[in-house]
């Protein structure tokens, strides 16, 4: 068992234990301390900057558009409580909201929207199927943009983490509709970096234990057991504050452990959803997103990736929403629910109350002086205006965290009918790209959103 930590020329400043449980090698991050920063809490020792975060966070079938947009352009935006954003107004200083930009690329209902908020480029075009068709990304997710600049400046263990909440339930659409982060079509046959489902299984990945039957899993020795010996060695070197940093981190590992573990039969059944059908059951979307968001939230925190993309639904996602009353798929609810469509509201409503949990777990994540929330750049998307309409104007978009000190947050832009790419390279320069022009084809953009940034 031993401390190990990676140097400058390693590219990351980052402390690790390292350590066996039978047999199997297990990884244990840990966050930023006191002693590894400057007086000020902002910056490394030697006054380097502390690591940018890049994400991804998407949700399928568009918004309701009557209850989702800010009546005021501008800072300080505001929404009446029964609106989508109403849950992220008490984050809104690090959540700044864009409206008024249009999808430039060739349009197909889905396909289009899917790939232009998402790699800033077209869909490319499969196959025909039915009265549709089949597509996949033709250029690399956003995503994918950011973890390749950070793992040239500075390495982690994982290239990027990909996550997803609720179930994908099939399509023959291609993979615009299963998957967010994609590869491009010129990436060879791999295209796509497949959303682990499982919390269970991400876990495993993010501590090494692999994909080992059940009987090998129960016999493991706990991941905290397994380098408990390190642990002390760090004493000496921490203060007051930094042992206490070092208890939450430790307790918050050991929380998602034996929550994970659990058998899925103990978990706490909700109330009553309504009438469901009863092949669908019940999906515990709420329970699920918590467990992802904090794994998401562990692993930046430690150092073990820079990028994430977290699909909360899929495209023309046909996940039911029992909460707020549907019986039915959302994409199948958006094109029989009559107006003014307000399952469609309050499932937009309910979804962006999971995002919030996510957002609100970052800025409760100390970092030096800041929080992860502070230090990151996430970009929200959705494939569609509104699910009943599959318009691709005036798409919803959300820029969230300060980006390490780039980005303003609290503002509402409307882009006037722009091109949607704007949002993903304001982004993407938001997590420290040095880049002045993103896109493809006709999703190109070399204007920025100067509004979004400080």
């Amino acid at each position: 068992m031993s401390i190990q930590r990676m140097n400058r020329s390693q590219g990351s400043r980052r402390l690790f234990l390292r350590g066996l449980a039978a047999g199997a090698t297990v990884t244990v991050g840990l966050p930023l301390f006191d002693f590894m920063l400057n007086d000020h809490g902002e910056a490394f020792a030697d006054g380097e900057a502390l690591p940018t975060r890049f994400g991804l966070w998407f949700f399928g079938n568009g918004v309701h558009l009557p209850s989702w947009t800010p009546s005021n352009v501008g800072t300080n935006w505001e929404v009446p409580a029964d609106f989508g954003l109403a849950s992220l107004l008490p984050l809104r200083e690090y959540v700044s909201v864009i409206s008024g930009l249009d999808v430039k690329t060739p349009r197909h209902a889905h396909h289009s929207g899917m790939s232009a908020v998402n790699s800033g480029g077209p869909h490319l075009k499969v196959d025909d199927v039915r009265d549709t068709i089949v597509s996949t990304f033709k250029y690399p997710s956003i995503d994918q943009i950011a973890a390749a600049h950070y793992q040239t400046v500075s390495p982690t263990p994982y290239r990027s983490l990909e996550a997803a909440v609720t179930k994908f339930r099939g399509t023959d659409e291609g993979t615009s509709f299963q998957y967010l982060s994609h590869n491009g079509s010129l990436a060879g046959e791999t295209n796509v970096n497949p959303s682990e489902e499982s919390p269970h299984a991400l876990f495993d990945r993010l501590f090494n234990q692999g994909t080992a039957e059940p009987l090998v899993l129960s016999a493991r020795a706990s991941v905290l057991n397994a380098v408990s010996g390190q642990i002390a060695s760090l004493s000496p070197k921490l203060g007051a504050k930094d042992r206490q940093r070092l208890d939450q981190h430790l307790s918050s590992i050991s929380d998602l452990e034996a929550r994970l573990k659990a058998p899925i039969a103990e978990c706490t059944k909700p109330g009553d959803p309504g009438d469901y059908p009863d092949e669908a059951g019940i999906e515990f979307m709420e329970e699920k997103n918590r467990a992802m968001s904090d794994l998401i939230a562990l692993a930046l925190a430690c150092g073990l990736t820079r990028t994430f993309s977290l699909m909360f639904s899929t495209a023309g996602s046909g996940a039911v929403f029992w909460m707020v009353g549907s019986t039915d798929g959302q994409h199948y609810m958006n094109h029989t629910e009559p107006a003014p469509y307000s399952k469609q509201r309050d499932a937009v409503k309910f979804t962006m109350s999971q995002l919030a949990y996510f957002l609100e777990k970052l800025r409760t994540t100390q970092e030096g002086a800041a929080n992860l929330l502070d230090n990151s750049s996430i970009l929200v998307t959705t494939e569609h205006t509104e699910g009943w309409t599959h318009s691709q104007d005036n798409m919803p978009m959300l820029l969230c965290g300060k980006g390490g000190g780039r980005l303003r947050g609290n503002v509402h832009y409307n882009g006037g009918g722009g091109n949607t790419t704007r949002a993903l390279l304001t982004a993407l320069r938001g997590g420290g790209l040095p880049i002045s022009e993103f896109g493809y084809e006709e999703g190109f953009s070399n204007e920025p959103i100067s509004e979004l940034e400080v």
